[in-house]
């Protein structure tokens, strides 16, 4: 049962940065339905896009996220069983032109290891009389010290041109993932491709047709505000996308195609003539305006634009999620000897930050959600990089960050670091050695690269030798020449990761679009393994 005066719930209206308070209805009468008189069903406000949630995290925290098709007052019930006996109903905020008819709740104060379920009503602001038609949504909360942790991750939606193929089931994909009952799903960014549109038709080689669902926003690239909102209710259109969104909380971070390939803050889009909004930085404004209206992430109230923030699930996992696009410098040759803002990648404030979460973090494991990975070149035209990975050598350019990350983690003797990515579509397990590294001043760690989830499947990129990646497994070979397969070909993909209650081991697997098995390997965490590597020397 709730403890219901320890729970404190508020909304957050993002559009303008409007927080307000939630008005937490106590009768009992009232908690058990939406009152309304209908006369007619379309005079009832819709729900066409389904409800979210997101950002559940220690304190009993959770975000839920719907959008109504008119103005009006989101109102949301929640309750420990099915039948939402009890329920409690929170009186939300407005939905209303500003953030495009979008609105969250965010709840704190949750029990424990429990089933959420919750169902979003909105009430139409032009008749109070009138309400939606309620839709259902569920979420499990932290666990108990004890019980497994269980979730996945992915990244890269609807990207390449290939979108939404009713005829090929969809992004189903995003119903393989559900059907696996995560705690929670971390998207690693590209949620959108604001900058690539669909086609109605695409020829595949085998001589068959890919059918897109196409839509106004999604024949173009994305420039105006509604062009990058309509990229989301795009992904939206989906029937696995809904349901995925309704049973699974996401934890989400954006890359670069939520505004525009490759971008960074201070860049001009002079030669491509798709754009006739050439400022990258009002591109970037408005992409980042529709993210955070149109995924279930929690606001800062001191900095309402920022996306970084971290999660705790201890004992046993903490996550930390980044953003490497918002504070970073100009795509250059990344060849600089010394550190500037030219160089910047996470940008001093985040990587201060990072470093105090995983110093303080009492988690037996650290997971990091980064939106590229470490140790992987990709280019930005014919000499720039778009990652922080130069080639191989020591350290230059963007790498000095990360070498400094690095050599903290390992001064502070910080343990069990894991880094989860996507961003180059295919599936990877890279093993971090220093004794194979040109920087050798770092703690060995694992990284783990999935996807895509609906997007065009690439790779492999060129590794870096610089901190000394090694390839454990990865889903396509230089031979294969994989150069933006279609979804059919399935090789789409994402990984799960388990952590074990009892033992603290993590288990980390990566899967295909069926779910299916592709590599998987189990990770002690630090004293045992040094332990268990001590006894099987012993041994032999």
């Amino acid at each position: 049962m709730f403890n219901r005066r320890k729970f404190i719930l508020s909304s957050a209206l993002i559009g303008g940065g409007l927080i307000t308070t939630n008005l937490i209805v106590k009768s009992k009468k009232e908690q058990l339905s939406v009152p309304g008189i209908i006369t007619s069903e379309k005079m009832r406000p819709q729900i066409p896009y389904g409800v979210a949630s997101g950002d559940i995290s220690g304190g009993g925290r959770a975000v839920i996220w719907s959008r109504s098709d008119r103005p009006a007052r989101m109102i949301v019930e929640y309750a420990t069983n099915e039948s939402f006996q009890n329920a409690e109903k929170i009186i939300g905020s407005a939905a209303l032109e500003t953030t495009d008819f979008t609105a969250k709740v965010n709840l704190s104060g949750l029990p424990t290891s429990e089933q959420i379920f919750y169902r979003v009503s909105f009430q139409d602001l032009s008749d109070i009389n009138i309400y939606s038609v309620p839709v259902i949504g569920k979420f499990r909360t932290v666990p108990k010290p004890g019980r497994d942790i269980f979730f996945a991750w992915s990244g890269d939606t609807a990207g390449q041109g290939w979108g939404i193929n009713p005829e090929w089931g969809g992004m189903k994909i995003y119903e393989t993932i559900r059907q696996l009952n995560p705690d929670f799903f971390i998207h690693c960014g590209d949620y959108i491709y604001a900058d690539g549109p669909i086609k109605s038709e695409v020829q595949l080689d085998d001589g068959n047709v890919w059918r897109n669902l196409t839509t106004p926003e999604k024949s173009k690239v994305a420039e105006t505000l509604k062009e990058f909102r309509g990229n989301y209710i795009y992904n939206l259109l989906d029937e696995n996308v809904r349901r995925f969104n309704a049973e699974v909380p996401q934890i989400v971070q954006w890359d670069d195609h939520e505004t525009t390939n490759n971008w960074y803050p201070t860049e001009k889009l002079l030669s491509d003539d798709r754009y006739k909004v050439k400022s990258v930085a009002l591109l970037a404004a408005r992409g980042k305006r529709a993210f955070l209206e149109y995924t279930p992430i929690s606001i800062n109230g001191n900095d309402p634009e920022r996306i970084y923030r971290s999660f705790s699930y201890r004992p046993l996992l903490d996550i930390m999620m980044l953003d490497m696009r918002s504070y970073r410098g100009p795509n250059t040759e990344n060849l600089q000897t010394s550190q500037s803002e030219e160089t910047e990648f996470l940008g001093s404030q985040q990587i201060e930050w990072l470093k105090q979460q995983l110093l303080k973090s009492k988690a037996t494991w650290k997971v990091i959600g980064s939106d590229m990975p470490v140790g992987l070149v990709v280019p930005d035209g014919d000499t720039a990089a778009e990652n922080l990975a130069n080639g191989d050598g020591m350290p230059l350019g963007r790498e000095l960050e990360m070498a400094e990350l690095l050599r903290f983690i390992k001064g502070k003797n910080i343990k069990n670091v894991v880094w989860l990515t996507a961003d180059v579509h295919y599936a990877a397990a890279h093993y971090y050695d220093p004794n194979l590294a040109q920087f050798q001043d770092f703690k060995p760690f694992w990284e783990f690269v999935s996807g895509p989830l609906n997007s065009g499947t690439f790779g492999p990129n060129e590794l870096d030798n610089t901190f000394g990646p090694v390839v454990k497994y990865q889903s396509v070979n230089v031979e294969d020449k994989v150069v933006n397969f279609p979804p059919s070909q399935g090789l789409q993909f994402f990984g799960t990761v388990k952590i074990d209650g009892s033992t603290e081991v993590m288990t980390v697997t990566l899967r295909n679009i069926e779910g299916k098995v592709v590599y998987q390997v189990d990770l002690l965490p630090e004293e045992r393994g040094k332990a268990e590597g001590r006894r099987q020397k012993a041994e032999g």
